[in-house]
Formats: structure tokens, sequence, C-alpha cells
């Protein structure tokens, strides 16, 4: 199999570039970088923003991972322009350059938790009500809404992946991305970490090699094709996960007063209901947090 992995110096491309390359897979990269992170069958500096260069795209693969993009909350109201030429206007491109590709590849697009609407101890499925609190949240279903009608008009074929809060990593160092980044930043670095609330907002956490597994397994299987499916994991809440990281480097965990904006974008629980994809490739999750957290 060939892949394009757009955004493989990303957290979860990288890994993805990894994982595949150690299945036997040609990984072809692509970033804004000039050089990549990773010993890969070739790569390519390319900017997402400018049309020009997917002049410089392959479409020759047999999937095309787009996993380059820019995330955040609040900070997208200051800087929207950027959020809508990378998220929205470069998946765009790719999406122009592949429909007119003679063998079409599919395109495999990450979204994300934000898209639904949060309820309380309630498992959402991929039907489950969607809620916008966000520009980021917007990006991504403007990105699954456009990929759906790229496949009815012109035949291409998709995969999404929703992923809740992804955690750990393949590499040599710990750092793993957001959530779960900040609190062991505070908590190696011997300060308290700190939550809004009382941290009562639960979510599911996966790991990110659970993530590269089951994006992968799921690939080989007609269920995933032109649909979407939720990525599983474990069930916690911030302050289940804050406290058990809080105990192995023997900080405390604080509790803040949510700030107004903070407050209005805070989506609730998003527990994830990830039965549709466990059903369609039939493997357990292979990390558990709390092993991981013991091995770090």
């Amino acid at each position: 199999m060939k892949a394009a992995v757009i955004g493989c110096n990303g957290y979860i491309g990288k890994h993805l570039s990894l994982f595949l390359q150690q299945q036997g897979w040609e990984v072809y990269g692509y970033g804004k970088k000039p050089t990549c992170d990773l010993n890969i069958s070739g790569y390519t500096s390319l900017d997402i923003q400018l049309k020009s260069d997917f002049d410089r795209f392959d479409t020759q693969v047999d999937y095309v991972f787009y996993f380059s993009g820019i995330t955040g909350t609040a900070a997208a109201y200051n800087t929207y322009e950027n959020y809508i030429d990378v998220n929205e206007k470069g998946l765009l491109h790719l999406l122009n350059k592949v429909r007119t590709a003679s063998q079409k590849p599919r395109i495999v697009f990450p979204s994300s938790r934000l898209v639904y609407k949060g309820v309380a101890n309630t498992l959402l499925s991929e039907d489950a009500e969607k809620e916008f609190k966000t520009i980021y949240a917007l990006n991504k279903w403007f990105g699954e809404q456009v990929v759906q009608q790229f496949s009815n008009y012109f035949d291409v074929p998709f995969s999404i992946f929703r992923i809740c809060v992804p955690y750990g990593n393949l590499f040599a160092d710990s750092y793993s991305y957001g959530t779960i980044g900040f609190f062991l930043t505070k908590a190696k670095a011997g300060e308290p970490i700190t939550l809004f609330g009382e941290g009562e907002p639960k979510r599911t956490f996966t790991h990110v090699e659970d993530i590269c597994l089951q994006i992968y397994h799921a690939l080989s299987k007609e269920g995933s094709v032109n649909n979407t499916l939720n990525i599983s994991g474990e069930t916690f809440s911030l302050k289940e996960v804050a406290e058990q990281i809080a105990a192995k480097y023997s900080v405390t965990v604080e509790f803040k007063d949510w700030p107004k904006m903070d407050a209005s974008l805070e989506s609730g629980d998003t527990i994830f209901d990830g039965s549709r994809i466990s059903q369609l490739i039939q493997k357990p999750l292979k990390n558990s947090f709390q092993t991981w957290l013991q091995s770090i």
C-alpha cells in the first residue's frame, strides 16, 4: 500500500507515518517544514494554504491522510484567517487536486469531539446531536461535509475518524498532546495542575498507538468506506486524570473558577460510543491509561 500523509510532522500525522511504515506501507510525507522528522519513502515541502503547491502533490497513492491543521479555541477569534486558510481552504486544495486523478485515493480525515453537543454521562454515537462552539469545531464540521460532497459529486472515497482526547508517544520522549501534555508539563515542573470548576467534564482518552491501530485496521474493512467512525478509548473525568498524574509526580490539583469565555466554550461531557468501530475491527485496546502512566 502507498500512503500520502499531509502533516507528517504533526503529533498524530507523525505517529501514523511511523506506524504505517512499520506495517510495510510506502509512506510519502508532506509538510510545511523544509525537512521531515522521519526517515520515510519520500518527503515534499508543501504549504497547504497555496493551491499552486499542490502541483507537487502526487495522487498515485492508495490513501491520503489529511492530518494538517491548526487547533485551538478562543485564539481563533483573533486569527480566524489562518483557521479558514489552513483548515478549510487547504483541504479544498487537496480535494480539487484529487478529484481529477485517474485513480482517486481515499481521503482519511480526522475530526474532533468538538463537533458533538456534550451530554452528561451519555455515550455519543456518530449520529448524536451536533453543536459548534468554536471556529475550530466549525472547521472540522466543514471538513466532514466537504469530503462527503466530493464523494457524492466526484466519486472521491473517504473515511472520517472522530478523535476525542489523544495521549502518549511512540518516540523517544514522553510528550503527550493537548490535555495530557498540559497536565504532564505542570506536574513534571513540580507545579500544581489547575482545573476549572471541579474538573467534572468527562472525555474519552485514547493512546496514540490505539488511534493508529484502529484507523489502520478499519481502513481494510468495507464498512469504513464513505463512513464516519468514533475512535474508541477509556472514559475519565478531567479530575480523575489530573489526580492520577499529580499523584505520580507528588503535586497537587487546584481548582479555579471558570472564566466567562472558557465556561461558554466548554462542551461538557463528550464520551464516545465506540461500538461502530469496535464491531468493525473487533480488536481490544492495546493500551490503558493507568499502565501508560506507570511506564513513563
